[in-house]
């Protein structure tokens, strides 16, 4: 069994899977499994970062993944103008599959939380890009604006050329919707770099840089042990997967000192017989 995706309660469009009862194997992920997601909402803090860099008549700029994530945000978005606690901005959805992924919301709307109304309402609310002359337009941008863009973790994709146009302007932001794997240049950024390599070039950071860490399809440690303790008896054996070192080995011991189950942290290249 594995539990990837575990379900986030209070996310509006993702539902949430029933509790696996038993299993002889289990397979955790532990993304964040030593700690825990702010307590604040997530349309709050999107509120605020926005609200914030309109002040500094600057663009915000967000990097999503664009499965799942990029149609959050254009909800979240979507209900902020409707609700008045945002200006009505342009937004823009600038990746070719979180385009073709929207349209995919909108067609089995009966799959998720949101209505048919609700899912075309928030594509109306977004200017979704289409032509890559239409992409190279947003870098010419000069009015406050939000453009989400692929790929989350800037590793690749056209949030690379709007970083290299908006970054080095102090009155932009640039707004991480999701996890930061080390080594790419999300996380760099997040840590504070001053300059970044793209496209052969360094550029300059300046822009303001926020990390929305409740913006997560991740459970953290407190969800996934709440998760695993509806078990009507423990797997034979867990694995914890799916986290950086020290994440996953915290997780690990929880599971151990709290549950009293057996679990382990695959190494490298170990071979397990089932």
């Amino acid at each position: 069994m594995f539990s990837g995706d575990l379900g986030r309660p209070n996310d509006p469009i993702m539902r949430t899977p029933e509790l696996i009862q038993n299993a002889d194997i289990l397979l955790v992920e532990s993304t964040y499994g030593d700690r825990q997601h702010p307590k604040e909402a997530p349309e709050t803090y999107l509120a605020n970062v926005i609200n914030q860099t309109l002040l500094r008549h600057g663009i915000t700029l967000v990097p999503s993944f664009a499965v799942g994530r990029a149609q959050l945000l254009m909800y979240y978005l979507y209900a902020l103008k409707r609700e008045h606690r945002i200006p009505d901005i342009p937004v823009y959805l600038n990746s070719p599959m979180a385009s073709d992924t929207t349209a995919l919301y909108q067609r089995f709307h009966q799959e998720h939380r949101l209505s048919a109304e609700e899912c075309a309402a928030m594509c109306r609310s977004t200017h979704i890009i289409r032509t890559v002359d239409e992409s190279k337009h947003l870098d010419q941008l000069r009015d406050p604006a939000v453009i989400i863009a692929a790929s989350g973790m800037t590793t690749g994709g056209r949030v690379l050329h709007h970083l290299k146009a908006l970054a080095p302007t102090p009155r932009n932001t640039l707004l991480f919707s999701g996890f930061q794997a080390g080594g790419t240049r999300g996380a760099d950024i997040i840590a504070g770099v001053r300059t970044i390599r793209m496209h052969g070039e360094n550029v300059p950071i300046r822009a303001q840089v926020s990390a929305m860490e409740s913006l997560s399809a991740h459970a953290d440690a407190d969800e996934i042990m709440q998760w695993l303790r509806g078990f009507k008896r423990p797997p034979r054996h867990t694995f914890v997967v799916h986290g950086e070192p020290h994440a996953a080995d915290t997780l690990r011991r929880r599971i151990s000192l709290e549950l009293g189950w057996s679990v382990s942290v695959p190494e490298h290249l170990e071979t397990v017989e089932l």
